[in-house]
């Protein structure tokens, strides 16, 4: 019987759970794939090095154009800060499980890979709902919309959301740091993430099961009844606008940050909400790859190519090169 099970059950064997067996970790990414892993490899490089360029383009554009200068685009550029956080903290990782079948990471590693994974998501829900209000005053308070979104209140609303998402992320990590690990030490994905690390102890979690449900409704609930608030007023005051010319045009201005919405909150429920026993292994891998690789490629391209401002940013990039 190896010593990790007999910590579990066996109370003769106290001692073994006063020290950490697990200091190392073995991801096993995606063992059905290794038939095809070239391709698989070359795809998600691929996706990899779009999300990387996309971002940064976005942030570059914002900082050199004149045009872009406004809270929405503000607020975009840190969403692909987020992106870019996201994208750097899983991809690299998987791409080497990927090419060697698996791939090791130190206990600490794969907390660490938690913490910028949970505070990157964190970040990105808050947000999501802030630039929903954003959108809810352009539309149904125009006049008053500079006063209210005016630089500095969108500064320090960054900064909130930035220093929040940390806090949050590091409660749950203060928790993990006074469990014990007794094994196995593999886990059957290809990130870290905080329910297959805590699989992983032998001591009681059922504290941390709580701290993830208040700190999971904090950061996802309540910035979700936001959005979905802001846009209730939004459609009421469109469907008040005479025209039909005065209705598109108001609502292509919230169209981008809506998509991304429902793509961000779709996976997210899909991941974490629906029950895990409806779901089989590689659908839930294949749903977590959607949610931490494909959806932070599509962000910026969804606000780019529906957008005339960064079009044309864009062209004046070009000119000036």
């Amino acid at each position: 019987m190896p010593d990790w099970y007999r910590t579990r059950e066996d109370p003769d064997h106290k001692v073994l759970a006063t020290t950490n067996n697990v200091t190392s970790i073995f991801l096993l990414g995606f063992p059905d794939l290794q038939n095809h892993k070239l391709f698989f490899f070359s795809f998600l490089f691929l996706l990899y090095c779009g999300t990387i360029s996309g971002n940064l383009l976005i942030m570059v554009l914002y900082l050199v154009s004149k045009t872009l200068q406004s809270p929405m685009y503000f607020f975009i550029t840190q969403l692909s800060l987020c992106d870019l956080l996201l994208t750097t903290d899983i991809v690299p990782v998987l791409l080497h499980t990927v090419l060697h079948g698996g791939g090791t990471i130190t206990l600490i590693g794969c907390i660490t890979q938690f913490v910028f994974f949970a505070s990157s998501e964190f970040s990105e829900c808050l947000l999501l709902s802030v630039m929903s209000y954003d959108r809810y005053v352009a539309i149904c308070n125009p006049l008053r919309y500079h006063s209210i979104m005016n630089h500095m209140l969108c500064v320090i609303a960054v900064c909130i959301i930035w220093v929040m998402s940390y806090i949050g992320t590091f409660i749950y990590v203060i928790s993990m740091c006074n469990l014990y690990f007794c094994g196995p030490n593999i886990i059957d994905h290809f990130y870290c993430d905080i329910e297959p690390i805590l699989q992983l102890s032998c001591s009681d979690t059922s504290t941390i099961y709580v701290q993830i449900t208040v700190l999971g409704s904090s950061f996802t609930v309540v910035p979700f009844t936001i959005i979905v608030t802001s846009y209730v007023y939004i459609v009421i005051a469109i469907l008040k606008i005479p025209s039909n010319t005065g209705r598109h045009k108001a609502f292509s201005t919230c169209s981008s940050h809506l998509i991304v919405v429902t793509i961000f909150y779709g996976t997210l429920i899909m991941v974490y909400i629906f029950p895990k026993g409806e779901q089989s292994l590689t659908t839930g891998k294949i749903l977590s790859l959607i949610y931490t690789v494909l959806t932070p490629m599509l962000n910026p391209i969804i606000y780019t190519l529906r957008n005339r401002d960064f079009k044309e940013a864009l062209n004046r990039l070009k000119l000036l090169l």
